[in-house]
């Protein structure tokens, strides 16, 4: 079993900056990829950001490329998602998510059997 609690959500205004962080915790050993969602009220869960463990590949959503940088701490088991220039509709709750699966396609939610509780992104125009 794998545990992940994520941190660093909270109110921002449009344009500023916030860091999540996920903590990896259990068996961890056989990480393929980590990666963030994100899910606003009355909408779909969606692909955020992604990182494969094997040569550190990352992936982004054409909304928040350039303005979102995903990241991981191997030492800590942690996962970064930095979120730049940011704007109201990026208000929603980000989820991350962890996979043992070779070869997964990153962009699906159905590629990762664990995820976290979820941290509140809001903001304000």
């Amino acid at each position: 079993q794998v545990q992940l609690v994520e941190s660093g959500g909270g109110l921002v205004q449009a344009g500023g900056s916030l860091r999540l962080s996920c903590a990896a915790s259990g068996r961890t050993f056989s990480t393929q990829a980590m990666g963030w969602f994100r899910q606003a009220p009355g909408k779909e869960r969606e692909f955020v950001a992604a990182i494969r463990w094997i040569g550190s590949i990352t992936y982004y959503a054409d909304s928040v490329k350039g303005r979102f940088t995903i990241s991981r701490d191997n030492a800590q088991k942690t996962l970064f998602l930095q979120m730049n220039s940011l704007k109201p509709e990026d208000t929603a709750v980000y989820y991350c998510a962890y996979s043992i699966r070779a070869g997964l396609v990153v962009q699906r939610s159905s590629s990762y059997g664990y995820w976290g509780q979820g941290t509140q992104v809001t903001v304000s125009s």
